[in-house]
């Protein structure tokens, strides 16, 4: 880690508002309305002064630093699950250490936010923000970047920008290492049940997945490959769905511990046991793959941990401190409980199919 030289602060220093000002042919309050995050600046004008503002890299450091709150926001696109909770666990352990305090916001469903996010979190002048599976628009980095408002995306959805960093997992290594287990029990019929289509994580996931099968000499199927959203009602429709096939699977990778609970409950309804009859495998290793009869073996997403380097990272950036790299990847590795099993021969045929 290399820290920012102070000797940068009087070469910044020499580009004043007035120099923005004049150059925009804008007045003095315009600009100082811009560099705060005031609403009441015409869009075109906004621009025009973001734009010079990053011409010459303008940051009131100081300023900047000793009026920003002892405040870290949390951005989520959706609150509604147990995934969440690990994520916020990981990040309020960070804000504690630091005598910090957790703003959480969400966008609704939304991968980019919207503008009333964007205004509200340039006024509340956060230390730093911690934002998962959110697109934001160059227009709202300008922004933040002016503001001296650090950003680190916690397992984003596509790819971040070159400047934006970022924490993950190594999600292909668990889409094959769960699949290898599989593999390894005897099963030859696996179904994937993954997550959105354009969801990076997911497409590694799957990706993991098909190279295990191929490696140990299986054909790829895409039939049982099927998309969710990585929760529990898409794990239930996708493992009903599957259970049509003439010759249905052995077992299932879902690709969270949330479908995973869906494809028990499908399981559960059509009268198939858990692992006798179906193999199951989730991802995350939330508090809930403990909870299940049985206990689901799954692949562990360090969430807590993701969350809290994120913050940190969020923090040092903040100070002035620069990171050796922009992209992390903290390691999956697989936790083997009861849901997994080598497929039993009842009357049908594991290798080639066939019904019960």
């Amino acid at each position: 880690m290399t820290t920012k030289s102070d000797e940068l602060e009087p070469t910044e220093s020499r580009v004043t508002i007035a120099r923005i000002a004049a150059e925009t042919g804008v007045s003095v309050p315009t600009v100082s309305k811009v560099l705060n995050g005031r609403p009441d600046v015409a869009e075109s004008t906004r621009a025009r002064v973001e734009a010079v503002i990053g011409k010459y890299g303008y940051r009131r450091r100081a300023d900047e630093r000793s009026r920003r709150s002892r405040l870290l926001e949390l951005m989520f696109h959706e609150l509604e699950s147990t995934w969440a909770l690990e994520i916020i666990r990981g990040v309020e352990c960070v804000a504690r250490e630091n005598g910090m305090a957790v703003v959480l916001a969400d966008s609704s469903g939304r991968h980019t936010p919207g503008q009333s996010w964007l205004e509200s979190v340039l006024a509340r002048r956060p230390v730093g923000i911690v934002s998962v599976c959110s697109d934001f628009t160059g227009g709202q980095l300008a922004k933040l970047r002016a503001r001296d408002i650090p950003l680190v995306v916690v397992d984003p959805a596509g790819a971040p920008g070159p400047e934006t960093p970022s924490i993950g997992a190594t999600n292909w290594q668990g889409g094959l290492t769960a699949t290898r287990h599989l593999i390894d029990l005897g099963h030859r019929r696996i179904a994937m049940i993954g997550g959105p289509e354009g969801v990076l994580c997911s497409r590694a996931r799957i990706d993991g997945y098909r190279t295990a099968l191929e490696t140990a000499g299986l054909a790829f199927d895409p039939a049982l490959v099927r998309r969710g959203d990585f929760h529990v009602r898409a794990g239930y429709r996708e493992l009903a769905s599957l259970l049509t096939l003439p010759d249905r699977p052995t077992a299932v990778f879902a690709g969270s511990d949330l479908q995973a609970l869906g494809v028990y409950e499908a399981a559960r309804d059509a009268g198939l046991r858990i692992p006798d009859d179906l193999s199951v495998v989730g991802f995350d290793d939330l508090p809930i793959a403990r909870w299940l009869t049985p206990e689901l073996t799954t692949v562990r997403q360090p969430l807590q941990e993701m969350a809290a380097a994120g913050a940190r990272l969020a923090i040092s950036l903040a100070r002035g401190v620069d990171p050796e790299s922009h992209r992390l990847e903290l390691a999956t590795s697989l936790v083997v409980r009861h849901s997994t099993a080598a497929p039993a021969h009842r009357g049908y045929r594991v290798l080639t199919g066939g019904a019960r």
